[in-house]
């Protein structure tokens, strides 16, 4: 365990620099394609008006680049990531190819950077476990001890992107590791720890999306119309995981080669775009004017509409990009919608309750879901209602689909996976 600890320390500081890496080629596509000039800071596509003809045609160019490097460079870079990285633990022996390290960023930066609707979280989670998993090869280590440095090289990259430590060791125990044991929790927590402190150097150290809880005053009744939120926010993502699933069958039934579909999804984007121009990309200053109550009306519906169907359906295309920042925006523009009509509690309260609702009902893992938001935001006194609100929607979610957007995808692979578990704690 010692060993592994120590060389997950490693994998923890390049994890950071992936993420680092990452972010700023999101950044220097979006502002080459739309914007004309070579700056890597990370700008929103549909900041400022933009001719149609780009709007619309720049998704359908990264679309057809994406399906290129797929078919010719690996296959493994289609999709959101973390399947990959699931399938790769249960039937790859934790190996990941090297080339996968380098192409999946690029591809999901292509992607994103050219107005695709995605996050930067599951291509570094693809990318860090890469890292992790490549060094374990290297060493000629177990296939348990590559599992490790796979998942703590991916939660790495979650904590380096997002600054949340606790909510990337809970998504590795939640999602990845399949196992509660020392010899893979100690090495995991030692690489997220690397990666948070790398991370305030070279991004800093303030909250993504900060929210003020100062003046909140929780009663009864706020946590009551908070497991509302949560029952509206699963069964938002119930819609949303049968959409992306309904596009890849769609998608499938097409008579040409799979290559072609990300254009396709491209297309579905550009058009999407044309109607609400800050759906594009991954958005996170429209996430902030939600989570912060600053968002208007005609925002908020918006996302509602346009970002839910252009993201689930260009996901099905197969194309590169993560699952949880698109989450993030719809859960966040749900619950701001919502507390249009309920009791004000402090701006942004029931959009942050939102986001954790859709988070736990997309992903299934709602201590992740409550842990995120309140690392994303600060907003630590609302703990209880975002626990309630998470909950809520996981029980929906669960109660309405078999699987989650995550193990759909691994079972439409044969791989009929299960995230209940029970252990006999006198074996």
């Amino acid at each position: 365990m010692l060993l592994i600890t120590a060389l997950a320390l490693v994998v923890g500081g390049f994890g950071s620099l992936a993420a680092l890496a990452l972010l700023r080629l999101i950044g220097l596509v979006t502002n080459l394609v739309f914007y004309q000039r070579f700056n890597s800071a990370l700008i929103a596509p549909g900041a400022v008006h933009h001719p149609w003809w780009l709007v619309l045609g720049a998704p359908v160019l990264g679309g057809l680049v994406v399906g290129v490097m797929a078919r010719y460079g690996s296959e493994k870079i289609r999709g959101h990531g973390m399947p990959e990285a699931i399938e790769a633990i249960l039937t790859g022996g934790s190996r990941v190819q090297p080339k996968v390290a380098v192409l999946k960023p690029v591809s999901a930066a292509i992607s994103i950077g050219t107005g695709g609707p995605f996050g930067a979280e599951g291509p570094i989670i693809m990318t860090g476990g890469a890292i992790g998993s490549i060094l374990a090869q290297l060493l000629h280590l177990t296939a348990n001890e590559r599992k490790t440095l796979l998942v703590s090289g991916a939660a790495a990259g979650m904590a380096a992107t997002f600054n949340s430590p606790l909510a990337a060791i809970l998504l590795a125990v939640e999602l990845l590791l399949f196992e509660w044991r020392p010899r893979s929790f100690v090495p995991v927590v030692a690489a997220v720890a690397v990666a948070t402190v790398c991370r305030g150097y070279l991004l800093g150290t303030t909250p993504v999306f900060p929210v003020s809880a100062a003046g909140l005053h929780l009663t009864p009744t706020l946590d009551v119309l908070a497991a509302v939120v949560g029952l509206t926010g699963g069964a938002l993502a119930v819609t949303a995981t049968w959409l992306v699933y309904r596009a890849e069958d769609a998608f499938g039934k097409l008579p040409f080669h799979w290559m072609w579909w990300p254009a396709i999804g491209g297309l579905i984007i550009g058009l999407g775009g044309l109607i609400e121009p800050r759906a594009l990309g991954v958005g996170y200053d429209v996430i902030d004017q939600l989570l912060t109550g600053r968002a208007t009306l005609g925002l908020i519906i918006g996302i509602l509409t346009v970002k839910t169907l252009i993201w689930a359906l260009s996901l099905g295309s197969g194309t590169s990009g993560g699952v949880l920042a698109p989450v993030f925006m719809i859960g966040g523009a749900l619950g701001a919608w919502e507390g249009m009509l309920f009791p004000h509690a402090i701006p942004g309260f029931w959009a942050i309750l939102g986001l954790a609702a859709v988070v736990g009902g997309v992903m299934r893992s709602p201590l992740t879901g409550v842990i995120f938001t309140l690392e994303l935001t600060h907003a630590w006194g609302a703990l209880l209602p975002l626990v309630v609100s998470a909950t809520a929607a996981y029980a929906l979610s669960a109660l309405v689909l078999k699987r989650s957007v995550l193990t759909e995808k691994i079972a439409r692979r044969g791989l009929h996976l299960t995230r209940e578990y029970s252990t006999d704690p006198l074996e």
